[in-house]
């Protein structure tokens, strides 16, 4: 329980300031000059954080960072603190791409801010500048929300305001941490879009169905439905190819005709390749029942 408090303590300054210290200034490309609070460190003397919530940097966004590194340097300080018991060392608090990619650029002197943060105000940086990420995943993005609320109190609306999101963006991309692992992890390799997760969310076989939506390339439409019939039935419902594309003006017409003759209502479902289907007609009371069985039969 003190260990909890400590955290809460700690995070006086507040979302928005912690902000700010991810958001410093780009300065002049061409010059490389920096206001008087950044000092230019050996790349030696900084150490990553072995708490960063982000573990996997891309090879290829490396060397592209590191291509520009060699034309422009390092155009963004890094955030460091001094590391304790370890003269002339640092941490890293922000900015560990462009330490990465600064080595592979042999640029041997980097720009930094260095900063006396709290344990716990290092790892709330971390997660807010993997937020600020463009290439994260929906899954990696609400990750990183849930832990900002879950470790340090932060309500959605304080995290919108703070990061420019819209409360609605934040809790669409929460609720898919409701979904089954499985399926988060097609979010995560990028078979299924945010879409179609969406939809999959109150369907009781999400599993299922995601595999259905992969196998089948199914659009998000088509998802949607497939998900509502299966939530209605209870996850019961038949296969997705049962929950074809929108029906056309043809079909829609021809349900019409088939309504008009018989007097019941006809629906016809086309399955996704349109080589097959079904033709569902309902009936009121027994006795409209035993009219359709007389036509059916006539017509046999």
């Amino acid at each position: 329980m003190s260990g909890s408090k400590k955290e809460r303590r700690g995070l006086g300054r507040g979302l928005t300031a912690l902000m700010a210290e991810v958001q410093l200034p780009d300065g002049d490309a061409g010059d490389q000059r920096f206001d008087a609070q950044t000092v230019a460190l050996p790349v030696e003397a900084l150490l990553p954080n072995p708490d960063q919530p982000r573990r996997d940097f891309r090879a290829e966004d490396l060397e592209s960072l590191a291509a520009s590194i060699r034309q422009k340097g390092v155009i963004q300080p890094l955030i460091v603190r001094s590391v304790t018991g370890m003269a002339q060392k640092y941490q890293i608090v922000a900015g560990e791409r462009r330490w990465r990619a600064a080595q592979m650029a042999q640029v041997h002197m980097v720009p930094v801010v260095v900063r006396e943060l709290t344990d716990v105000e290092v790892l709330e940086i971390a997660i807010i500048e993997n937020i600020q990420r463009a290439d994260l995943n929906a899954i990696e993005e609400a990750l990183g929300y849930r832990q900002l609320m879950d470790r340090f109190g932060h309500t959605q609306e304080k995290m919108a305001e703070a990061l420019g999101r819209s409360r609605s963006h934040i809790a669409n991309l929460l609720r898919l941490l409701n979904l089954p692992s499985d399926v988060q992890e097609h979010l995560r390799e990028g078979r299924l879009s945010p879409g179609h997760a969406r939809a999959l969310i109150t369907a009781p076989n999400a599993s299922i169905l995601a595999n259905e939506v992969v196998s089948k390339g199914m659009s998000v439409r088509e998802t949607e439905r497939m998900a509502k019939i299966s939530t209605l039935s209870g996850g019961k419902a038949a296969p997705a190819e049962k929950y074809g594309p929108e029906k056309d003006a043809d079909t829609r017409a021809l349900e019409g005709d088939l309504s008009a003759t018989l007097g019941m209502k006809v629906a016809i479902n086309h399955s996704a390749t349109g080589e097959h289907g079904a033709v569902t007609i309902t009936y009121r009371d027994l006795e409209q029942l035993d009219v359709l069985c007389q036509r059916l039969s006539g017509f046999s």
